[in-house]
C-alpha cells in the first residue's frame, strides 16, 4: 500500500513512517516542507503523491500551547484537516484517509463514566481539544456528504523514545536523567494527581496501520490500553528505574489552566474491528524514554 503520511517528521510521524515501511508499505513523507493551511499547496502535493491511503497527522499537539494561540491552534489543526480531506477528493483514484483526533475531546467526566466509549459526545475544554472534536466532523463529514472513506482516531496518551520534553511523561524522563546526572536535589512537577491511559506509541502505530486497512468509513475508533495511572505514579517508577529518591515539588508554571482529571478510554471497538492488542507494558515505556534521555544529557 502506498501511504502519504502527514506531519511525517513528528514524534509519531517518524515511528508511523518506519512501522509502515517494516510492514512492506511504500511510505511517502509530507512534512514541513507543505504547510497544511496552505490548501492549494497542500493539493498540488496529495494529488502529485497519488496515495491509497493518508494518514493525517499534522497538527499542533500542545494543549498549554493552546492557551495561549488557540487561533493558530484551530488553523492548523481544523482547517488543515479540512484542506487535507479537500486534497484527498481531488485526487483522480481517491485514497481511504485516517484523521487522528485526540481522547482530550472528550473532556471533564465523572468518575462513574470511566472509561470512555466512543458513543459518548464531546465536551471539549481546551482550545485544542475543540479543534480536534471540528476536525472530527469534518471528517466524518468528508464521508456522510462526499463518500470519502475517511476513518477517525481518538488516541489516548501515548509516549516514547523520541517525544519533545512539553509532553509529561518526557519532561519527567528528562529532569529525572539529569538529576542522576547533576545531583539535582528535587523534581518540579505540575498536577501529579491527574490520571491518563499511556501507551506506548510503537504500540499506537500499529493500531494506525490496523485502521487505514480494517477500519469502518466513518467510524471512530479510541486508541489506548484501557487502564489509567497517575502522574504521581509515573514520576517515582521514572525515580525508581534511575534508582533515585528525590522529592516531588510543584510548579505552578507546570500547571495547566484546567486539567482534565482523569481519561481512560475502553479500546474494545479497535480490538473488534483490528484485533489489536498492546504490546508494550508500561514500566518498558518509561525505561525507554529514560533511555533516550539519558543519551540526550
Amino acid at each position: 500500500m502506498r501511504v502519504l503520511v502527514t506531519g511525517s517528521g513528528g514524534f509519531v510521524g517518524r515511528w508511523l513512517a518506519a512501522h509502515l515501511a517494516e510492514t512492506g508499505d511504500e511510505v511517502v513523507g509530507l512534512d514541513a516542507e507543505v504547510d497544511v493551511t496552505d490548501a492549494a499547496a497542500l493539493t498540488d502535493a496529495v494529488v502529485a503523491a497519488a496515495p491509497e491511503a493518508v494518514c493525517h497527522l499534522a497538527a499542533r499537539t500542545s494543549v498549554a500551547e493552546s492557551w495561549r494561540s488557540s487561533s493558530t491552534t484551530y488553523l492548523v489543526n481544523t482547517v488543515g484537516t479540512v484542506n487535507l480531506l479537500d486534497a484527498a477528493l481531488a485526487c483522480p483514484r481517491r485514497p481511504r484517509v485516517l484523521v487522528v483526533s485526540s481522547s482530550e475531546v472528550y473532556g471533564r467526566v465523572s468518575p462513574e463514566d470511566l472509561p470512555l466509549g466512543e458513543d459518548r459526545p464531546p465536551a471539549p475544554v481546551s482550545p485544542y481539544a475543540a479543534s480536534k472534536a471540528a476536525a472530527e466532523m469534518a471528517a466524518l463529514q468528508a464521508w456522510l456528504g462526499s463518500g470519502l472513506e475517511v476513518v477517525r482516531a481518538r488516541p489516548f496518551n501515548h509516549t516514547g523514545p523520541g517525544q519533545s520534553s512539553t509532553f509529561v511523561v518526557p519532561a519527567l524522563a528528562e529532569q529525572v536523567a539529569r538529576a542522576a546526572s547533576t545531583g539535582a536535589d528535587h523534581l518540579s512537577v505540575g498536577n501529579l494527581e491527574v490520571r491518563r491511559d499511556i501507551t506506548d506509541v510503537r504500540d499506537v502505530v500499529r493500531a494506525y496501520r490496523l485502521l487505514l486497512a480494517g477500519g469502518a468509513p466513518g467510524g471512530l475508533y479510541n486508541v489506548c490500553r484501557g487502564r489509567s495511572v497517575s502522574i504521581r505514579e509515573v514520576a517515582e517508577r521514572l525515580l525508581a528505574l534511575a534508582g533515585l529518591d528525590l522529592p516531588l515539588v510543584v510548579d505552578p508554571a507546570r500547571v495547566r489552566p484546567a486539567d482534565i482529571p482523569e481519561l481512560c478510554g475502553d479500546p474494545t471497538r479497535l480490538r473488534a474491528a483490528t484485533g489489536w492488542e498492546p504490546r508494550w507494558e508500561l514500566e518498558a515505556t518509561l525505561g525507554d524514554v529514560l533511555d533516550y534521555w539519558r543519551k540526550e544529557i
